[in-house]
This record gives C-alpha cells, sequence and structure tokens, in this order.
C-alpha cells in the first residue's frame, strides 16, 4: 500500500507533460466549458434547453481536446474560437456582434483572472513557471483555485442580474466599434498571455497586479461606454417613438374636435334620415360616418403602448402617413406582443417596410385606394400572423414569380423587394410568407411560428 502511494506522489510531483493533457479532458468537459456556457447564457440571458447544454460543453470541449493534442500552435486557437462562433451561432440563433462576444468573452474573463492568480500563485510555493504547468501537485490546485473564483463571479452576475444587452437596432458605426474593441481586448489578453508564458518568472508580483489593474481599467470602460452607448440608441428611439405618438396625438385631438364640433349636426342628420324612414340614404350616411370613426380608431392604434417596439412603432407611423398623404384608407387592426415576436425584430422590420411600400404603391394607382394592416396572434396554431391586404390595378399579376430577382410590375423599379424578402425568409425555418388575391385585394400573409 505505501508502495501504491509512493507511486502514485512521484507520478503527481514530478514533470508529466502527458498526464497534464490528459488531466486537461476531464477539466474541460467538466469545469472549463461548462463555467463558459453559464458565462454566456448568464451575461447574455439567453434562453436554453438541456440538450443545447450538453451540445455545446460536447462539441466545445472535443474540438478544444483534438485541437491541443493534434493541432499545432497557434492554429489550434484559431480551430477553437472558429468553431466555437459557428457553434454559438446554430445553437443559440443570436446576432452577429452577441456571437462574436460570446465566443471571446470567456476566454477574456478566464485570462483575466489567471493572469491575475499565476505570478503570487509562482510566489507563494516558490517554484518556477515550468514547475506550475508541468507537475500536476501544483497544476490542480491552481486550476481549483482560479475555477473556484470564476464559479463566484457567475454566481455575482446571476444575483445582481447582470446582462449584456447588445440591441439589434445599432447602427453599423456602432456596430463597428463594439466589434474592433471586443476584438482588440481579446487579442490584449492574448499578448498577456505571452508575457505570462515567456517572462512571468522575471516580472515582480508589483509588474503583475499593476498589469491587471490596468487591463481591468480598461474592460471597465469598456462595458461603461457600451452601457452608455446602448442608453443613448433607447433614449434616441423612445424620442423618436415620443415626437411620431405627438404627431399622432395632434391629428387625434383635432379629429376629436372636429367630431365633437359637428356631433349635434351628425346627429341632427340622422334623426332627418329616421323621422322620413330613409334607410337607404341612412345607410349610406352611416357608412361615410363609420370611415370617419374608423380613421379615429387607427390613430388611436398608433400608440406606442399598444405597438410595444419603438422600432416598429416609427415604421408603421411613417407608413401610415405617407398613405394618408396619398389618400389611401389604411384599417388598422393590432392584436399582437412585439417582445414575444419569435423572430429577428430588424429582419421583421424589413419584411414589413417592404411589404408596405408595395401594398401603398399598388392601391395607390387605384380608384378605390385601401389597405388592411391586421397584427395578431394564432395561439391555437402556434404562430404570429401579420396580414396586408390592399386594392391593386394589375389584376393580371402572376403571384409564382414576383419573388424572382428584377421581377417588378412597376416601371422604374429593380425588383429587388420581394427577392431580399425570400432571403429573410431563406434564413428562418420558423418563417412563412404566403401571397393570394381575389378580385378586389392582394394579400401577403406572414406567418412567424413559436
Amino acid at each position: 500500500m505505501i508502495d501504491f502511494l509512493n507511486v502514485i506522489w512521484n507520478v503527481l510531483s514530478t514533470p508529466n507533460a502527458d498526464l497534464i493533457n490528459f488531466l486537461s479532458i476531464p477539466v474541460l468537459l467538466l469545469i472549463e466549458m461548462p463555467l463558459s456556457f453559464f458565462i454566456l447564457i448568464t451575461l447574455f440571458k439567453i434562453s436554453y434547453t438541456k440538450k443545447q447544454c450538453f451540445i455545446f460543453i460536447g462539441i466545445s470541449s472535443f474540438v478544444a481536446i483534438i485541437g491541443n493534442l493534434f493541432v499545432p500552435s497557434p492554429f489550434n486557437i484559431i480551430l477553437n474560437y472558429l468553431s466555437l462562433f459557428i457553434l454559438i451561432k446554430l445553437l443559440f440563433k443570436i446576432n452577429f456582434i452577441k456571437t462574436c462576444i460570446a465566443s471571446l468573452l470567456p476566454s477574456i474573463i478566464f485570462g483575466l483572472i489567471g493572469s491575475l492568480l499565476f505570478n503570487p500563485y509562482l510566489i507563494l510555493l516558490n517554484i518556477t513557471f515550468e514547475e506550475a504547468t508541468t507537475i500536476p501537485i501544483f497544476r490542480i490546485p491552481f486550476y481549483f483555485v482560479m475555477y473556484s473564483i470564476i464559479f463566484i463571479f457567475i454566481l455575482i452576475l446571476k444575483y445582481k442580474n447582470i446582462a449584456i444587452n447588445i440591441l439589434d437596432t445599432f447602427d453599423k458605426k456602432n456596430k463597428a466599434i463594439i466589434t474592433l474593441n471586443f476584438i482588440f481586448g481579446f487579442f490584449n489578453i492574448i499578448v498577456q498571455g505571452l508575457l505570462t508564458v515567456n517572462y512571468i518568472d522575471i516580472l515582480p508580483i508589483n509588474f503583475t497586479f499593476f498589469n491587471f489593474i490596468c487591463m481591468l481599467i480598461y474592460f471597465g470602460i469598456s462595458f461603461f461606454s457600451l452601457a452608455k452607448v446602448i442608453n443613448l440608441v433607447t433614449t434616441t428611439q423612445k424620442l423618436e417613438s415620443a415626437e411620431e405618438y405627438n404627431k399622432t396625438l395632434h391629428i387625434l385631438h383635432d379629429n376629436v374636435r372636429g367630431f365633437k364640433h359637428d356631433f349635434d349636426n351628425i346627429v341632427t342628420t340622422i334623426g332627418g334620415y329616421v323621422k322620413t324612414n330613409d334607410m337607404k340614404g341612412l345607410e349610406s350616411y352611416y357608412s361615410q360616418l363609420e370611415e370617419d370613426c374608423q380613421k379615429v380608431n387607427n390613430l388611436y392604434l398608433l400608440n406606442p403602448d399598444v405597438i410595444n417596439n419603438h422600432g416598429i412603432y416609427n415604421l408603421l407611423t411613417s407608413k401610415y402617413n405617407k398613405a394618408d398623404e396619398q389618400g389611401i384608407k389604411v384599417n388598422l387592426t393590432f392584436l399582437l406582443d412585439l417582445e414575444d415576436l419569435n423572430m429577428k425584430i430588424y429582419e421583421f422590420a424589413r419584411i414589413l417596410g417592404i411589404l408596405l411600400d408595395n401594398a401603398i404603391e399598388a392601391s395607390a394607382e387605384c380608384e378605390e385606394k385601401i389597405i388592411n394592416i391586421t397584427f395578431r396572434n394564432e395561439a391555437k396554431n402556434n404562430r404570429n400572423l401579420i396580414i396586408i391586404e390592399n386594392t391593386y390595378k394589375d389584376k393580371e399579376i402572376n403571384i409564382d414569380n414576383i419573388f424572382n430577382k428584377g421581377i417588378s410590375s412597376k416601371e422604374n423599379h429593380t425588383g429587388l423587394g420581394l427577392w431580399e424578402v425570400t432571403q429573410i425568409l431563406k434564413k428562418n425555418n420558423n418563417v412563412n410568407l404566403h401571397s393570394d388575391k381575389n378580385d378586389k385585394f392582394f394579400i401577403q400573409q406572414l406567418e412567424i411560428y413559436y
């Protein structure tokens, strides 16, 4: 028994690169990749299933192990991050910026904590860098301390409910700045890692601590700036929505005042039809009155509290005003919570904008200018429906080829609008668009399944 324990002690207390590589397999599978996964889902508030969790940990660990054992440096690092980017993108279907940050952030956190701990660890145990990385009895405690700190860090994130909310509505400039900032931070971590590997034995602990503080300040300022940019974008959107809503309120107020002013005249006119028993005249008058009432109802629905997404609210208000200027009657029904829309709001807005533009252009050519827009949830079929009906002039239009590139029934148009819609649909397996027509209306039905 004593001999067996001596053998184990010798194995653990002498340089053994093979054992270290062997230990990296359970470390990756059971500790590092699970911690990376929970950093991602905590910071980005990602909903996940157990299947997604196991797939992420299994594939990312497998690629990392294969890369470390069989792929020479630095190609193994490139392989790890490229595969991680693809895995996160396919598994969680988050936007490009989130995927970039999610691919780099765990390494940044591991690198920061590791660089802070390593030098004090060497000094405390009075060992060299080579001994710390090749002797199991020194390497295992370092793993334990580092991963314990990271685990506590994740618990703090959860307790404080700290999250990174990257808005899809960022313009290209802000997206580029955020992406470059995180890429620069990632390469900074790589440089610090190389310094640690090559000069950790000769760097004083004061320098290591100062270097860590500088990196911490850099990332702290970066996250603070990111939060400010997010608040600025959100505030700008709210101001734009408030401005549009203010215009709607002015129009609504004028219409209500008009009804109030004419109320006695309206009642008197209805009374005249009733007294003379002129039902046909009353029906005609009521129909005209109903149109004005519907307009007021539409303006009431153009409310950011009802249309609970600032971007879509601004889009609908803009298109409504555009149609109204061309004498088009717009009937709007909105019974949908946009917060639960199972689709990227950016792509949804692109499709909606193209369909509304086409509807406005088609109905503007008709004698009877009407557009019916319906947003509703169909719970029994697990889908959201957006239905756009518009009057149209070209009754011979072929609905089978209107989505082809370059096809357009309008002069001086490229025919790219509906083709762009098809490109977005191809990226979303849960989204369909059905086109139909009847004697009066051309119909586009967008279906978003959840």
